[in-house]
């Protein structure tokens, strides 16, 4: 009897290779290669990958020339195809409703961690003046940045998204630094979650908006903006901003608006509105600190994201539930 087939997107794997290798024990291991769009879809059309069950895509930054998963690639898997397990913590790329009718925590709360501090130590001012090996900004750097500079001790620290990563900053934030954790989501974090991080629970956002000294923005992009013109307004005035989750998530106008009018005094960036063009505004702001979509780019989150989508893909042909699931709730699988 032949072995079910799963489609591998992209590169090849470069660090879990016995789970890959229990992966093709149990598998047949078609690869599609970094295929463009067109090729794929014709691929598609074609049956060139058989009926495959599964889809595997380890790495984020490969595998993904075929562009964004709407109803025109959706359309043309096989029937067969029962679960997509793809590297990266957000889903912005796929139409995980349309697919439902068909491990970078730790990097990324880092990251959120160096722009939160950097919002209110005002490190970018000095790291600039520094490179500029201009001896009148080092020295303007040099005796005006205590003014405006805070330790972040005592602060209050606002967290949109309190799912693995937010709740990791929160860890991180009052561990290290003794903010104080506000957080609104969706679903409230049990009693003994919330206690272990000294945390408070706004139902309404703009009431935590108002609230916080620091908005760290750790939501999945649902398809509209969150962060506008009329809510950035409702932020407590001299407040900073962080955003690790998905650039389309703020009005990149309205956050400039705010950092020029001194509703917000700082902003640290690592996801920008229209990637990979930074906005010429906030580049030219030294109390902006901006990165380049690396908030999870490290070895541990490419190894871990290789590992844990064979480990979906196991489970769920184990089980009949995958272990990281993005929209289980639009889906209804009977046990296998």
């Amino acid at each position: 009897m032949s072995k079910p087939v799963v489609l591998h997107l992209g590169d090849s794997i470069k660090w879990n290779h016995e789970l890959y290798t229990k992966l093709g024990e149990q598998f047949t291991i078609e690869r599609s290669g970094n295929m463009s769009r067109q090729e794929f879809k014709q691929a598609l059309k074609d049956r060139r990958f058989g009926d495959f069950c599964a889809m595997y895509r380890p790495f984020w930054n490969t595998g993904g020339e075929m562009g964004n998963w709407d109803d025109e690639l959706i359309s043309l898997l096989p029937h067969s195809c029962q679960i997509y397990a793809s590297a990266g913590a957000g889903f912005d790329w796929v139409d995980t409703k349309r697919l439902a009718q068909s491990a970078c925590t730790e990097s990324v709360a880092d990251a959120a961690i160096w722009l939160i501090l950097s919002t209110f130590r005002n490190f970018t001012w000095s790291a600039l003046a520094a490179r500029s090996t201009d001896a009148e900004q080092f020295r303007d750097a040099n005796r005006n940045i205590a003014e405006v500079s805070h330790n972040p001790n005592g602060y209050a620290l606002g967290i949109i998204g309190m799912g693995n990563i937010g709740y990791r900053i929160a860890q991180k934030a009052t561990l290290a630094f003794g903010l104080k954790i506000l957080y609104n989501d969706l679903y409230r974090k049990t009693p003994k979650m919330e206690a272990a991080v000294g945390a408070t629970y706004y139902e309404k956002l703009d009431h935590m908006l108002a609230a916080a000294d620091c908005i760290v923005v750790a939501t999945p992009f649902g398809g509209t903006k969150l962060l506008n013109g009329s809510n950035i307004s409702k932020l407590k005035r001299g407040s900073r901003l962080v955003n690790i989750a998905r650039g389309k998530l703020i009005d990149e106008e309205a956050l400039v608006a705010a950092l020029e009018s001194g509703q917000l005094i700082a902003a640290g960036l690592d996801v920008h509105y229209d990637e990979p063009n930074v906005n010429p505004k906030l580049a030219k702001m030294r109390n902006v600190e901006l990165l380049s979509h690396t908030a999870g780019a490290s070895v541990e989150s490419h190894v871990g994201f290789e590992r844990l989508g064979m480990e979906n893909i196991l489970t769920f042909f184990k089980t009949g539930k995958a272990l990281t699931p993005v929209n289980a709730h639009l889906i209804n699988i009977p046990k296998l």
